[in-house]
């Protein structure tokens, strides 16, 4: 695949919509990308979304292997083209390789995963809550992830919010967040959202959508989602780095679920020394080990007899997977409290799988080498850093953050045993 670049001055609209115009584009060519900012409400814990400008730059994930998807996410590009003149589409390089010769618009994508941090207003995911996660790990080193407006169309829909039914008013409620009450929006006009200025075209601020304003009170509910920070270190505390993945970094790595340490193929079970707050707890002797979010609370935790935590409830949680001894009992701690998970000179095997988020680095941890976990501390306040912010469904009721709705979706709590709701 052959990236164009254009010059670095034309990043409007410089281009037509006609088919000898189907092509895959750089995300270097785009502007940089616009950082949101959230308030808080007095009757929600909720944040509401508030955008300085217009976002142009808008990724799009989809789920792999699902032609009906792939289906929905055309449909979905080939509406945000038609009603929102400046924004471009950004997908992954597989995915634009395979379906950039179904519009008659240029598409853009990157080779470089730093990139995306820079570029990227938005996301939208289009999947199961796998999808949701893979798109948190592409901006796992930023302090600054774009909101997520996820569909559900997976196996699993608990993180996802939306139904695919609903792109149309998704979209544009999201889009919308932050545009002031006067904003000159009139209702069935397509919008420009382009002003003309005297050297070229720059975004300033909403002219037109079909519809009317959001207003300040009707901007984007938005749940912030607490990650974890993880670091692998060796036995002289040297930071171990050189993976495979896109999280490979000189630094810690972000994580919207999990941490997971496992015996993998080693036939005996993992003897792990796990330190609390600085000081010995105990030696685990199990298949493994997880270092959960609340959010991933519901995920493998749960299946390895983990509680089940609120979203919004500062914490982390550790849960042995099939500890040896009964009274090993999953943990909830405070978020700041540093956890490390060291493998013992005991263990008969020589390495420890790790997987962030159901990635596995292809690194693990052999004896005497370190897992160092502690919750992302999110900075509050007019400029918010940390955190998911996952786009929200609107609910009835005030004050509903749509929490127990999905929790008792996916439980099916109100349901026989075999009864689909």
């Amino acid at each position: 695949m052959i990236l164009r670049t254009l010059p670095r001055r034309i990043w409007g609209r410089g281009f037509c919509s006609t088919a000898a115009r189907r092509e895959i584009l750089d995300v270097e060519n785009l502007p940089d990308r616009i950082i949101p900012r959230y308030q808080e409400s007095k009757t929600s814990d909720l944040l509401s979304l508030q955008w300085p400008s217009p976002p142009r730059n808008i990724l799009v994930i989809k789920k792999h292997g699902a032609p009906n998807v792939t289906e929905c996410v055309v449909e979905y590009a080939k509406h945000i083209h038609s009603n929102y003149d400046n924004v471009s589409l950004i997908f992954e390089p597989k995915v634009a390789t395979q379906i950039h010769k179904l519009f008659p618009f240029p598409i853009y994508t990157t080779t470089s995963a730093g990139a995306l941090p820079l570029k990227v207003d938005m996301t939208t995911t289009l999947g199961g809550d796998g999808t949701i996660l893979h798109a948190s790990s592409l901006f796992s080193t930023t302090l600054h992830v774009p909101p997520i407006l996820s569909f559900s169309m997976g196996t699993l829909g608990f993180l996802g919010e939306w139904k695919f039914e609903e792109f149309k008013r998704a979209f544009r409620e999201v889009y919308m967040s932050g545009a002031g009450a006067g904003s000159p929006l009139f209702q069935d006009q397509k919008h420009p959202h382009v002003i003309q200025e005297e050297t070229e075209n720059i975004v300033t601020g909403w002219s037109s959508v079909r519809g009317k304003s959001m207003g300040p009170t009707r901007s984007s509910k938005v749940l912030l989602r607490n990650r974890l920070k993880v670091g692998l270190f060796d036995g002289d505390g040297h930071r171990v780095i050189g993976d495979n993945t896109a999280e490979s970094a000189e630094g810690d790595v972000h994580a919207m679920n999990e941490v997971i340490i496992h015996r993998g193929k080693e036939a005996h079970l993992a003897i792990i020394e796990v330190f609390v707050g600085g000081r010995f707890l105990t030696e685990a002797v199990a298949d493994g080990m997880i270092i959960a979010t609340p959010s991933g609370s519901t995920a493998y935790s749960l299946s390895s007899g983990g509680n089940i935590v609120h979203p919004l409830v500062s914490s982390l949680l550790m849960t042995p997977i099939c500890p040896r001894s009964l009274s090993f009992r999953p943990l909830v701690l405070p978020s700041n409290t540093p956890i490390t998970l060291k493998m013992s000179e005991k263990n008969r095997g020589r390495e420890l799988e790790v997987s962030i988020d159901g990635r596995r680095r292809s690194r693990g941890i052999g004896v005497g080498m370190e897992v160092r976990v502690n919750g992302e501390f999110i900075t509050k306040g007019r400029e918010w850093t940390g955190g998911v912010p996952c786009i929200m469904r609107g609910t009835k009721y005030e004050g509903d953050d749509g929490w127990v709705g999905g929790l008792n979706g996916l439980l099916k709590f109100n349901y026989p045993f075999g009864e689909e709701p």
